[in-house]
């Protein structure tokens, strides 16, 4: 089981240039496996873990319900933003500038083969980087992503998740708002969710947030819940 995972940050880069980039690793992942079962090899599969932050961008999951974009073509090309129906699992979120996105490639069968427990292992790198801020993030039941103040009228997201998989390759993966504005989510519902809020690092602390910094917490975490050893 290889265990190494490249990491590439991939700047401020276009979401379908990005999703395109994507594509290719998770296909060259997936042809590795079809060719060591189809020769009996044992080729060790490559992982990756993208970092990138979007231009304003909408994406839609597989499954998710377009009525929960509130606003039509005219006000996304006044707003600068784009949209996009993807391949992902989940319904609809943001992504733009001062938001962390993060795109592990993994073959969880070098590491574990539970889509459950990886999706619970993402929150939870999501939870341990903002503990390292002060701040109590959790889990909301029910509802895949990272919450503050669950359970009460205060609910609200501070990061979404929705990833694909395919013969435990995994592609897709989480946005963390730090420096978001916020307001590009009053154009949506955000995850098809209505009665909660979404908020921010820097609305919480009340103060810019190096995100090179909060990549750093992220990776840290990564590498002790996965066992990973994460180079660049």
């Amino acid at each position: 089981m290889n265990k190494m995972v490249l990491l590439e940050d991939l700047g401020f880069r276009d979401y379908k240039e990005t999703w395109d980039y994507q594509e290719s690793l998770f296909r060259q992942v997936l042809d590795v496996k079809i060719r060591n079962r189809r020769e009996g090899a044992s080729d060790p599969t490559p992982n990756y873990f993208l970092f990138v932050e979007h231009p304003h961008v909408y994406t839609l999951g597989k499954s998710g319900d377009k009525s929960n974009l509130l606003v039509g073509e005219a006000v996304l090309r006044e707003k600068g933003a784009s949209f996009y129906h993807i391949n992902r699992g989940g319904d609809i979120t943001y992504h733009g500038p001062g938001q962390i996105v993060g795109y592990p490639i993994l073959d969880l069968e070098n590491f574990f083969t539970d889509i459950h427990k990886y999706l619970r292992l993402l929150e939870e790198m999501v939870i341990l980087a903002l503990a390292d801020y002060g701040l109590k993030a959790e889990r909301s039941p029910g509802e895949t992503g990272v919450w503050l103040e669950v359970g009460t009228p205060r609910a609200r997201k501070i990061c979404a998740l929705g990833v694909r998989a395919s013969r435990w390759v995994t592609m897709h993966g989480f946005a963390l708002n730090v420096n978001t504005d916020l307001g590009y989510f009053d154009l949506m519902i955000p995850c098809g969710i209505r009665d909660k809020a979404v908020t921010s690092l820097s609305a919480e602390l009340g103060r810019h947030i190096p995100t090179a910094e909060v990549r750093e917490r992220l990776l840290v975490h990564f590498q002790s819940l996965f066992g990973a050893e994460v180079t660049s």
